[in-house]
């Protein structure tokens, strides 16, 4: 089954912005979607789940296109690394665990996740001193 992919102008309507709009994120290099045999643009679902990410840096954060390219190279960058370290994980698995599956499962979990970095939390008392 072909991936569904749609035109410029659907995808500028869908997120009510001008299809130049469009043109500059692709010259930016930040926006690439397929071309058809007449060179026509492409935007499969992965070119608009990026266009969405976009869209969210500069009109909730207020991010100009420098900062855009910036934040999506640090976060394909964290996406190389997430991929290589579970298979650092699994390769470690194989050697040092095979048939010692549940302690592996034990110190797995003894990493620890989290979603956003800690912030700090002061009392009126803490900041008075």
């Amino acid at each position: 089954m072909k991936e569904k992919t749609y035109l410029i102008s659907a995808v500028a309507s869908k997120y009510s912005i001008h299809p130049q709009t469009l043109r500059l994120y692709e010259r930016e290099g930040l926006l690439i979607p397929s071309r058809s045999k007449g060179n026509t643009r492409l935007y499969a679902e992965k070119d608009l789940k990026k266009l969405e990410f976009i869209l969210n840096l500069t009109r909730e954060m207020g991010v100009n296109l420098a900062g855009i390219e910036i934040v999506l190279n640090m976060k394909e960058k964290m996406e190389k690394m997430q991929e290589e370290f579970s298979q650092f994980l699994e390769e470690l698995k194989k050697e040092y665990f095979i048939g010692r599956e549940d302690l592996f499962e034990q110190k797995k979990n003894a990493i620890v996740k989290f979603s956003s970095p800690p912030v700090a939390v002061f009392s009126n008392e803490e900041k008075k001193g």
